[in-house]
């Protein structure tokens, strides 16, 4: 793998990690709001002749595993558990718990723009500046047989769940992994935020759990770390896309569809951008091959600043440009479930060969195309039953495309012919799609490696 591990390395420290006086500003919006909360009960109290009280408070989630990562819109995401004692509340239902809370942060946030949103496991509050807080509201009693507390959250009904559980779990894994961990799930978060398009990826929590289950811990480098942990992460979720939690029970994290959507998102969009990495692994890849990669991996400007700086400092005569990544998923578009076989037929001709399937001309020509040859590609067949819609996808991939803002990747009705042109290096390729009802049903991929 093409070693720039040391740009890799400050794109890390400078671009990823959340700079300590970030970091301060979360704790000192969460110290304000918990006083707030505080505040508006006593007020709330006062007006309904109750008596709750928060008996105490704990920070969750990334802040208190200090994996948030920087991020241009500021969407910080603050996690604190809210504890009450289960007397107090004199058997309150879940819901009726989280709308308490929400009253009494009313009462105190009347500035803010929007009211805070009672969800399904926590009552938010949103500021201006993109930062949200989420409080996760639980009860507890002591357990006599236990000697210990036992705390119930607040979701769809009161359930037992450990409150630091996850917390110390990840404490102790990144240890034991020499803080591979945390620099690990901080940069898969940071790509799962590096397009504003990309809708729908998972939460923090699941990468945390996918990462920590596939983390190739005997590499050193940061990058190779993180790309062959990647790579293990989609071959993961090529078989399953259940994520269980680390402790309360392996409860199911992804139960909802929508969950599960969420990891198809990721391993479809991970998948497809460790494809453009496959550069790295040419003999012939140069150092702007590598950083042209990376840049085309994260979408951070970091990359084609650092990119352009070195094609200064080397005298290269090569224009740097960005791109435009407009790479579509057909699982963003319709729903899928194939359950239909159908073939590609791919004919290349040019330079006065006739044409011939694109096999027999790799046979031929060591295993890449020449540039400058035609490729035309024929949905031959289906099993699916007409009437159906026939879709093909071309994704350009590797530097060269960026560099040429060529990557593309949109899904075109183009009914059932396609043709196309060899025009420069890269392991390309053609997806066919059959859509019928409003669900793909059938895919057939055809790789089309064309050579320098």
């Amino acid at each position: 793998m093409y070693d720039v591990s040391s740009k890799f390395n400050v794109f890390y420290r400078s671009y990823v990690v959340l700079p300590q006086s970030e970091q301060s500003e979360l704790f000192k919006k969460k110290d304000l709001n918990i006083q707030r909360l505080k505040d508006g009960l006593e007020e709330y109290n006062s007006e309904h002749k109750t008596d709750y009280k928060v008996v105490d408070t704990c920070v969750q989630g990334s802040v208190a595993m200090s994996t948030v990562v920087q991020n241009e819109d500021s969407d910080y995401d603050i996690d604190v558990a809210v504890i009450f004692d289960k007397a107090d509340l004199r058997d309150k239902g879940a819901q009726a718990t989280r709308n308490i809370v929400a009253n009494a942060l009313k009462r105190k946030t009347k500035q803010f723009n929007a009211e805070p949103e009672v969800k399904t496991s926590c009552v938010r509050i949103k500021y201006a500046d993109g930062y949200h807080i989420d409080f996760a509201i639980y009860q507890r009693y002591y357990d006599e047989c236990k000697d210990d507390w036992v705390y119930e959250h607040a979701g769809s009904d009161w359930t037992e769940r450990e409150l630091t559980g996850l917390t110390d779990w990840f404490k102790t894994q990144n240890d034991e992994a020499d803080g591979k961990l945390r620099k690990v799930v901080r940069l898969s978060k940071m790509f799962c935020k590096s397009r504003e398009s990309w809708k729908n990826m998972p939460s923090g929590l699941l990468q945390t759990v996918l990462c920590d289950e596939k983390l190739q811990t005997s590499y050193e480098r940061l990058d190779e770390l993180f790309y062959y942990t990647m790579q293990e992460v989609v071959d993961r979720l090529e078989n399953n896309t259940t994520v269980l939690a680390p402790v309360d029970n392996a409860r199911d994290l992804t139960p909802r569809n929508s969950d599960v959507q969420k990891m198809i998102n990721w391993r479809n969009r991970l998948k497809s951008k460790l494809e453009d990495l496959e550069v790295l692994f040419k003999d012939d890849c140069s150092e702007d091959d590598a950083l042209q990669a990376w840049y085309g991996f994260f979408n951070h400007e970091y990359w084609n600043t650092t990119l352009t700086e070195n094609c200064k400092c080397s005298m290269i005569a090569k224009e740097v440009r960005t791109f435009s990544d407009t790479e579509q998923f057909i699982e963003d578009m319709y729903s899928v479930n194939y359950m239909y076989g159908c073939n590609v037929s791919c004919m290349v001709s040019g330079d006065g060969f006739r044409p011939k399937s694109i096999s027999e001309f790799l046979g031929i020509l060591n295993h890449y195309l020449p540039h400058n040859f035609e490729i035309r590609c024929t949905m031959t067949y289906t099993t699916c039953p007409q009437p159906y819609r026939i879709l093909w996808k071309v994704k350009n991939v590797g530097p060269e495309a960026e560099r040429r803002n060529q990557v593309r990747g949109q899904i075109y009705d183009k009914g059932n012919i396609i043709v196309e042109h060899s025009n420069f290096y890269g392991n390309h390729y053609i997806e066919c799609y059959i859509v019928k009802d409003g669900v793909c049903v059938a895919r057939y991929r055809v790789d089309v490696p064309i050579g320098r």
